[in-house]
């Protein structure tokens, strides 16, 4: 029980010191975090609106863009984050106390806290101006959104492993994170897509974590083919080898 107690207070640790080196110690630091995904939202809704694309019913464009943008972001920036984690801070491993896996745990955890807080400043900020939303189920959204911090970091783990035998690995992750962002349903429905492409589109994970953000926040959604279960059981594989592989990566880490 003292061993768990002192690696919490390890990844406490971690985690003050991965938000004064994201952030700064300005306020300032913060926009930077708001800056991409904002991008991304209103460009999109500017296409939607000049293209006359329409929004599923009972959401705005604003809202469904935010719920599937945001968690995708979540996804990709946690993996990305989790797995530059050692070679950013190398010269932390040489504390017995340290380990790989609590650099990565903190990671995950301040991306897991940052887009929470993008979603609720997105997400409130329309509803100052459209008025307060009928949530379906905010649990659900919650979920929804843990499912993708749990996926990038489960990844982020597994890369961050293996970029100690590779460097090559950095560069196949930016690869799959491009094709999951074209095959995450993040600016239509999956249900509103023919049987055959929506068949291809659920083996992507990424796809049930971003429709079940969206099930639970827009009342009436269709997402009747989306498992929340299908996310969490890829967040057990990955983690199970990046648990594994990070054990090797150690032994050789400590070797170097």
């Amino acid at each position: 029980m003292r061993g768990v107690i002192i690696q919490l207070q390890v990844v406490y640790a971690l985690l003050l010191r991965e938000t004064k080196t994201r952030f700064g110690v300005s306020h300032l630091g913060y926009l930077w975090a708001l800056i991409p995904c904002a991008v991304w939202i209103l460009m999109f809704s500017g296409l939607y609106r000049i293209f006359g694309r329409l929004s599923p019913p009972g959401t705005s464009a604003m809202a469904f863009l935010t719920t599937g943008i945001v968690p995708f972001s979540a996804f990709r920036e946690t993996g990305a984050r989790c797995l530059s984690s050692i070679e950013a801070n190398k010269g932390l491993l040489f504390y017995p106390q340290v380990r790989p896996l609590d650099l990565v745990l903190a990671r995950a955890v301040l991306e897991g806290a940052t887009h929470l807080i993008l979603l609720v400043l997105f997400l409130g900020g329309e509803a100052l101006v459209m008025g307060l939303p009928r949530i379906d189920s905010l649990l659900q959204t919650l979920l929804g959104l843990g499912l993708t911090v749990g996926l990038g970091a489960s990844l982020g783990l597994l890369f961050c492993a293996l970029s100690v035998y590779s460097g090559a690995v950095e560069r196949v992750f930016g690869i799959i994170t491009r094709i999951i962002f074209w095959t995450s349903g993040l600016f239509h429905p999956v249900e509103s897509l023919p049987k055959a492409a929506r068949d291809v589109l659920l083996w992507n994970p990424v796809v049930h974590a971003v429709e079940t953000v969206r099930d639970g926040w827009f009342p009436g959604y269709d997402a009747r083919h989306v498992d929340p279960w299908y996310p969490l059981f890829w967040i057990l594989v990955f983690s199970f080898f990046g648990l594994s592989v990070e054990r090797m990566a150690r032994r050789r880490l400590e070797l170097s």
